[in-house]
């Protein structure tokens, strides 16, 4: 067969809204054979030639490919390789009777979606075809909404439309253009460690590090020497020296997470960095300079704390040149549909699944307070998937406290 005759589209009656696969094989019996497999589901469209190939590329616009690689003139890999440099991103299935790990190999690394060696079941063929269809399927409906996020409530990795958190995207957007020190409050799980991130991804320091410090997660003992470092010989087992999250992070951002649960001890080292630009690494004398910029976050009322005590009140003043407050999830329900459509893709994609949410589940999840804020809620969203096997997420598939609506005493047993 010519090129003049090479491409040939089937198309049963009814083929309207039907996705289309296009073969390429230089073998008209082969081409045959994979037209009769799988023309019952879907258009098929013909090519014998990797030029031919081109032209229903065209023409056609597939859904996907089924590639020969030993063909005449240009094999199936070299126009694997022009697919992908011409931005043609369609899912593509080798069907070959090369069976070498070597080609398989070069295939995937070149874009390929799968590999089948000739003389395959069909109804392996037909699985393999309708499993990329439908990621296929999904990664266009994650960019879609991955578009539509951007300009519909999106500040980095965290989405809200609400007023009050349009609120904080705006001052972070605006206090990331300065080198001002940033304290982020809000509860456990509103997302304080993302907002942190952006604001830093949005700064002149994006470039240089970004180094993040569990305050509440690290041990009196121990905070002072990862914050700092320290010189060999410090202390039992300090055998050679080590530098802290301050020098670490030079010319970046030191995020002090939960600064509200460090010791006094350290307070006091933290506000002299803030003040002199130096610190001291444990067991040392010399100063050492240091040009990083420091966001805070906390779950707790500092004026609170400084009053009890357990903060110092000129630190506080240190590091809250620019407040930034996240909203509980209970105060901006509103962004609960578009936080629970955009979590259940995430989780969806990575599981290989199409979901979607009942009405009554969507209804349940805006009734419920969450104590966990968003990061339980994305939890909440894992959980049912996991759970539920059907395309639509039911009631019964959210976890108990959900449908319950018992948030109110979880909360009161963290407090």
């Amino acid at each position: 067969m010519g090129d003049r005759e090479a491409v040939n589209a089937f198309e049963n009656s009814g083929g309207g809204g039907m996705k289309t696969i296009l073969v390429v094989d230089d073998e008209p019996a082969a081409r045959y054979g994979l037209r009769r497999a799988l023309e019952n589901k879907y258009r098929i469209a013909e090519a014998d030639t990797a030029a031919a190939a081109r032209e229903s590329l065209r023409r056609e616009s597939p859904d996907l490919l089924l590639l020969d690689i030993v063909m005449p003139g240009e094999d199936g890999l070299s126009f694997l390789r022009w697919m992908r440099e011409e931005g043609h991103g369609q899912p593509v299935l080798i069907v070959s009777a090369l069976d070498t790990a070597k080609t398989a190999v070069e295939a995937l690394r070149l874009g390929a979606s799968d590999y089948l060696v000739k003389g395959f079941e069909l109804e392996e063929l037909r699985q393999r075809v309708s499993n990329l269809l439908k990621m296929a399927s999904l990664e266009q409906e994650n960019d879609a909404l991955r578009r539509r996020l951007a300009t519909e409530g999106q500040f980095g990795q965290m989405i809200g439309r609400s007023a009050g958190m349009r609120r904080a995207f705006e001052l972070a957007e605006r206090v990331a253009a300065t080198d001002s020190t940033v304290l982020i409050l809000g509860e456990s799980g509103t997302g304080k460690d993302l907002l942190a991130q952006e604001i830093h991804n949005r700064s002149a320091r994006s470039g240089k590090p970004f180094i993040a410090v569990n305050c509440a997660a690290l041990p009196e003992t121990l905070i002072e020497s990862e914050l700092f470092g320290y010189e060999r010989g410090a202390f039992t087992g300090a055998a050679q020296q080590k530098k802290g999250k301050f020098e670490l992070a030079s010319s970046g951002t030191v995020f002090l997470d939960e600064i509200g649960d460090m010791n006094p001890v350290t307070q006091a080292k933290v506000l002299r960095a803030l003040e002199n630009r130096t610190i001291e690494r444990l067991g040392g004398t010399q100063p050492i300079p240091v040009d990083v910029r420091v966001i805070s976050a906390t779950h707790r009322d500092l004026p609170a704390e400084i009053r009890a005590g357990k903060f110092r009140e000129d630190l506080f003043y240190r590091v809250r040149v620019v407040t930034v407050e996240l909203p509980a999830l209970r105060e901006h329900k509103e962004d609960i549909p578009l936080l629970a459509e955009a979590f259940l893709q995430l989780h969806a994609a990575r599981m290989g699944r199409t979901a979607k949410l009942a009405r009554e589940a969507l209804a349940a999840l805006e009734r419920y307070d969450w104590p966990g804020n968003v990061r339980e809620l994305k939890n909440a969203l894992e959980r049912s998937l996991v759970v539920g096997q059907g395309a639509e997420i039911m009631p019964g598939d959210l976890p108990q406290e959900v449908m319950r609506g018992d948030a109110a005493p979880i909360r009161d047993a963290r407090r």
